[in-house]
């Protein structure tokens, strides 16, 4: 019997090192320029790592889950939404996408992280159906936007709602000079524990907690901002944009996102459930009138009422926190704007929701 020198075997060992290496680079997908056509065929395997746990929760209830798996996609679901944790992720490489409002695009490109919005929706009646209303302190007699001068403001430079607080102040004809910004970091009840505890004077709170905020807090109150804050978005990192095989199970989920979105405007009552309730720990009467109070989402024919208003905000962002000027084109991946609007189909938005 021949003999296998130990040279030969180690020559062996590396060949087959090469070639799983290269099996597995070829499974992780080739390069898709920014500009080529989507892909239409998801490969054996391919996983997509989302952050966007109340499409998740729709997909179950709904039973749309089952087109994503026939169409070949496989989803590790994470609970991480909004920008600081999604960032975060970003940059261990530990998620593909994640479910936001506008500001975590502008600030990933400002802090040096790539990505891409690859999905927009809007509010069908964003000035009746706000995201925020802006909860006072007990004894801070804030009855209009006029009010704010003077008064301690929560504010999170890196978040939706310290865009908002510009925009108000922007608004009520005040700078940043006429109030006092106290840096907070809106994460979960923190807003509202601050206006508890008369921290600050004036939060943005989530239109859904303004009830059990006011419940907890004798004398506690809110205004309206009359700013439309309905930004919803998914982006993702670039380079899950431009690996192929992501690509084509992102072109596939975008599909079925906008069939969620659309099937839980019907069914209010299973929407309610499956996320405010059982996955936020609502009950069933909160859940019910948080569904009522957010409102229906729709999806836009096309995403440049969007963009312009995105462009508003990364301009107001530069000049009040003197960030580098951005053209936000660079930020959205349009291909998968007629991907949305085709599921959509004759249930797109236009006009003023848009």
């Amino acid at each position: 019997m021949r003999r296998i020198s130990r040279g030969t075997v180690a020559a062996l060992l590396a060949a087959t090192v090469l070639l799983a290496a290269g099996c597995a680079k070829e499974q992780a997908g080739t390069k898709l320029e920014l500009t080529a056509a989507l892909p239409d065929q998801v490969p054996s395997g391919t996983v997509l790592r989302l952050g966007d746990p109340q499409i998740q929760a729709i997909v179950g209830a709904s039973g749309l889950d089952k087109e994503l798996t026939d169409a070949g996609v496989k989803v590790e679901w994470a609970n991480i939404s909004g920008g600081p944790q999604s960032i975060q992720a970003f940059r261990a490489d530990k998620l593909d996408c994640a479910s936001v409002a506008d500001i975590p695009s502008l600030f990933a490109a400002w802090t040096g992280t790539s990505t891409k919005i690859v999905f927009q929706s809007v509010t069908l009646d964003p000035l009746n159906h706000p995201i925020y209303r802006l909860g006072v302190a007990p004894g801070a007699n804030v009855k209009s936007l006029a009010d704010l001068r003077g008064k301690k403001i929560a504010y999170s430079a890196g978040q939706a709602q310290g865009a908002l607080v510009l925009r108000v102040l922007q608004k009520a004809g005040l700078s940043q000079k006429d109030v006092q910004l106290v840096e907070l970091t809106s994460n979960g009840d923190s807003y509202v524990t601050a206006l508890g505890s008369k921290a600050v004077d004036v939060a943005p709170i989530g239109a859904q907690n303004i009830k059990l905020y006011e419940a907890k807090y004798p004398g506690a109150s809110s205004i309206g901002t009359g700013i439309r804050d309905d930004a919803s978005t998914l982006y993702c990192l670039t380079s899950a944009v431009e690996n192929s095989q992501k690509a084509a199970a992102l072109k596939a989920y975008v599909g079925v996102r906008t069939k969620a979105i659309l099937w839980a405007n019907e069914h209010h009552a299973e929407y309610a459930k499956a996320y405010y309730q059982e996955s936020q720990g609502l009950s069933a009467a909160d859940a019910k009138a948080v569904v009522e109070i957010v409102g229906n989402k729709g999806i836009p024919a096309t995403w440049d009422a969007a963009i312009a208003r995105l462009q508003a905000t990364a301009d107001l962002l530069a000049s009040e926190q003197n960030h580098e000027k951005i053209d936000v084109n660079k930020l959205v991946d349009r291909r998968f704007e007629a991907v949305q609007a085709a599921a959509a189909g004759s249930q797109v938005v236009t006009g003023d929701a848009a």
